[in-house]
């Protein structure tokens, strides 16, 4: 590691961007220019201490996970994440590790959206940033190791994860999975990873080799979503659907129609967004 050098860019990355630019509160008596270290590390999802550390040039080598956390997080471009990864000692990362790299303009898009339950996928439906309002309507997504990051594999693998969801959602959403996947195996080789995640929901989940073998293609599109929240209750939303080819992510977008009991329970998921996002609890986890 090349502890220096790490962290003065830490440092001179996070001095750059304004609490504005992440979709943060400037709050009063800011002193500091651009962010403060504990608001990083909210964004990463780690701890204070351990982001201190690390721009200390005191801390232990960070791993991949973690510093592609901070790349999000500091809003970095492919080219700045990839010096970071040189920094770190971990050398430029494979292409095939890039599909975690969030645009910075897709991410600014995210940061106006903290009200609203936003969240993006890479093409194998691996959940790479979310907004405050997706965490509080959702849960967090993001820190799901192994076949568990993608939602098909927890969809299927675990049942409970679909408790969000109400008929006549349910079914739908299980061949839009399949299908999202099918065309993300097909695409990359019977030796990809989409097609392990494949072999292995077949042998675990029935109900997933009886879709399969209906060999459906259901093109995503946007559409009315059935919900049933264990804060708000039921309520129905709009499903938008961004893509960003060059990433080849996609960003999901969830709104509901102007005045109705749908729009007001949204509203109140915003605020309980707002709300994590300022404290800090439900983002960060206490990495040392």
């Amino acid at each position: 590691m090349e502890y220096a050098d790490l962290s003065d860019f830490l440092r001179k990355r996070r001095e750059a961007l304004q609490p504005e630019d992440v979709g943060m509160p400037r709050g009063r008596r800011r002193r500091t220019p651009g962010l403060r270290r504990e608001e990083v590390a909210v964004l990463a999802s780690m701890s204070t201490d351990y982001y201190s550390r690390l721009e200390g040039g005191r801390g232990p080598q960070p791993s991949v996970e973690m510093l592609g956390a901070i790349a999000r997080a500091l809003r970095l471009t492919l080219e700045e994440r990839d010096y970071l990864f040189v920094l770190a000692g971990h050398g430029v990362p494979p292409r095939t590790t890039r599909a975690c790299h969030v645009d910075p303009g897709m991410l600014r898009i995210m940061d106006r959206l903290q009200d609203t339950p936003a969240l993006l996928l890479n093409r194998c439906g691996e959940t790479v940033a979310q907004t405050p309002a997706h965490v509080a309507f959702a849960g967090e997504q993001t820190n799901f190791e192994g076949m568990e990051r993608t939602e098909a594999y927890r969809w299927f693998a675990h049942p409970e994860s679909r408790a969000l969801y109400r008929d006549p959602e349910l079914s739908k959403h299980s061949r839009l999975l399949v299908s999202m996947l099918r065309q993300v195996a097909t695409a990359d080789g019977p030796k990809s990873y989409a097609a392990s995640i494949v072999t292995a929901l077949q042998a675990l989940s029935p109900e997933f080799a009886e879709i399969w073998e209906a060999h459906e293609v259901i093109p995503p599109h946007s559409r009315t979503k059935h919900f049933n929240h264990p804060v708000v209750g039921e309520f129905d939303l709009y499903c938008e659907v961004i893509n960003n080819a060059d990433q080849q992510q996609t960003l999901v977008v969830f709104t509901a129609e102007p005045g109705s009991e749908s729009a007001e329970k949204l509203r109140l998921l915003g605020v309980l967004g707002s709300q994590s996002m300022s404290s800090g609890q439900d983002l960060s986890r206490e990495l040392i």
